[in-house]
């Protein structure tokens, strides 16, 4: 049985074992739900200040809502779309320190202010994001831009899809 340890201390020491953790959880399972809906339960167990964390699938030119900790989410996301479309169609990490000055925005969440969306490039091709909101503004920083990229390579080593 995996026991979620929560640990204090700076930013990255905690982003550290946030990861350890992912990386622990995944041990023994490949299965893509099961783990995306194990590690989207983890970042908002250990990650303050968040509305809403989890996955979009890429299903055709789609993102398709995944397992997911939040109020209930858009379903699906054209690529290109969005902040979430937008690190598909890049392959790239996007952080929005508000997304209301975002051109294309979509508003899943009225509440969410900032958000963060890496996207999970499994043998060289784009097959999701994980998407992170907060109500604050500014929340995400190039720390936690950092600390996520190594938790969604974390995600796509351990997981089959």
């Amino acid at each position: 049985m995996f026991a979620v340890e929560k640990v204090s201390g700076t930013k990255a020491e905690i982003y550290k074992e946030l990861v350890r953790q992912t990386r622990g959880l995944l041990h023994g399972e490949r299965d893509l739900v099961a783990n995306a809906a194990n590690v989207a339960a983890l970042i908002w167990q250990f990650v303050p200040d968040l509305n809403w964390a989890g996955f979009y699938f890429l299903k055709g030119d789609e993102l398709v809502l995944g397992p997911f900790q939040g109020k209930p989410a858009c379903v699906r996301i054209a690529v290109g779309k969005g902040v979430c479309g937008t690190a598909a169609a890049r392959r790239e990490t996007v952080l929005v320190e508000d997304v209301h000055a975002f051109p294309g925005h979509i508003a899943c969440d009225s509440a969410s202010n900032s958000e963060l969306v890496v996207p999970l490039v499994k043998d060289g091709e784009v097959r999701g994001v994980l998407d992170l909101d907060s109500s604050l503004f500014s929340r995400f920083d190039a720390e936690d831009r950092r600390a996520f990229e190594a938790l969604v390579v974390a995600f796509v080593e351990g997981t089959d899809f």
